[in-house]
């Protein structure tokens, strides 16, 4: 049974994708559930994927007209990765003042993403987290959400989520799963590094909004804050963020479009390895490349496969300023993963294919940083045995149990 859930979730499908336009659960809460911050001191988790369907932020919303008439106080900003307009590429993140709105904001994102401080929260009567996931496990705003839930069931203060579409829809499921070796939900100590990236034994590429990865965390993980989801309404699980009706923003600078969403959790597990992801391009995580690439037979490998939705082409590019550091100001050999049917694409089935074709063509050139890859891919043994020889499709076949377990439980926390 699921608890915790304010508003109601939509009924009935549309007869077409674009027939009604999605209201987030910034516009839900203050239409409907406006009681949850009436007369209360709040903070906002958000940046600048927080707005409506119209653009406007979060931030000026809870100051606006509908919430002063409720007495609600907007009292400090708080930020994930990237910072509050999503600007930062680098951890170490300054707190500061929102220069827009005056607040004060409290950057959440330091060595690494960690939990609002209890200093911080001891003058507020709830929390408002509002943050755009992009469908894939890897994403450290979800660990700024598991880590304000913990935060906030200490202080036994309410939490508002605000539920978000899943941008590369919620019917889309795929490994390989994260191995529960590699996984740690628990928050940043001295003693002990956080993984806002790799929480949770889950798929690569999930199918679950923001707000229902909350109800999922709050229970599984045995946090019991005192949530509530704010569901968005007109949503389907079939949608693409582009049938929603809602404006793309990016969600950091290196996923400048829905495509590179898509692509993402492909080429996230080469952030560990010496292959560049696009980083410093207009199409990150579009496209994958290196000076020692052997792009043509590259390209010829991919393409034998016959990867469902993709095709690859021989693509040279050059990282300008790019947040790896990887190839910069050189012009390197490239492939472009260029997107035929979004609704064929296997996220981890591309990146096992990739895998082995740098394998194939450049074993010896290819460095991989094992724990950063495999907490990104998801498997070490998958990973080794696709770098021993594995076909990659027997590979990520091999993990189709373990998605189906996972489906099994995590239906239960749907909203949608």
């Amino acid at each position: 049974m699921i608890v915790g859930v304010t508003a109601c979730a939509p009924t009935g499908a549309q007869s077409t994708p674009h027939a009604a336009a999605v209201r987030p659960g910034i516009t839900v809460l203050l239409s409907d559930s406006l009681g949850l911050i009436r007369g209360k001191r709040i903070g906002l988790l958000t940046n600048q994927t927080g707005i409506d369907a119209t653009g406007e932020s979060d931030i000026d919303l809870l100051r606006g007209p509908a919430a002063r008439a409720a007495s609600v106080t907007l009292v400090r900003l708080f930020s994930p990765e990237h910072g509050i307009r999503g600007t930062e590429d680098h951890t170490q993140i300054a707190s500061g003042i929102d220069e827009r709105s005056g607040l004060p904001v409290h950057s959440l994102y330091t060595v690494t993403a960690i939990a609002p401080p209890e200093s911080l929260l001891v003058d507020l009567d709830a929390l408002v987290f509002d943050l755009q996931d992009i469908g894939t496990r890897t994403w450290t705003y979800v660990g700024s959400m598991d880590y304000a839930l913990r935060a906030a069931a200490r202080r036994h203060m309410p939490i508002i989520v605000l539920d978000r579409p899943n941008p590369i829809t919620g019917d889309h499921v795929d490994g390989p799963m994260l191995d529960t070796a590699l996984s740690n939900a628990e928050e940043y100590s001295r003693q002990h590094p956080a993984k806002p990236y790799a929480l949770y034994p889950f798929p690569l590429r999930h199918g679950m909004t923001m707000g229902e990865l909350a109800l999922f965390y709050n229970d599984v993980l045995g946090i019991h804050a005192q949530l509530h989801v704010i569901p968005m309404q007109g949503w389907r699980r079939s949608m693409w963020f582009d049938e929603t009706g809602l404006r793309w923003v990016r969600p950091s600078p290196n996923l400048p479009t829905l495509e590179s969403a898509l692509i993402y959790p492909s080429l996230v597990p080469f952030e560990g390895s010496n292959v560049s992801v696009g980083r410093g391009t207009s199409d990150a995580f579009q496209r994958f490349g290196a000076s020692w690439l052997d792009a043509p037979r590259v390209a010829t490998l991919l393409n034998g496969r016959h990867l469902g939705g993709v095709h690859f082409i021989v693509d040279p590019f050059t990282p300008v300023n790019p947040g790896d550091n990887k190839f910069a100001g050189r012009r390197i050999p490239g492939i472009k993963i260029v997107i035929d049917d979004r609704n064929k694409v296997q996220s981890g089935r591309i990146g096992a294919a990739v895998l082995w074709a740098l394998v194939t063509a450049n074993r010896d050139s290819l460095h991989i940083s094992p724990r950063t890859f495999d907490e990104r891919f998801g498997s070490t043994a998958a990973r080794e045995a696709i770098m021993r020889g594995a076909d990659p499709d027997s590979v990520i076949d091999a993990q189709r149990a373990a998605v189906d377990a996972f489906l099994a439980n995590a239906r239960k926390y749907r909203l949608y």
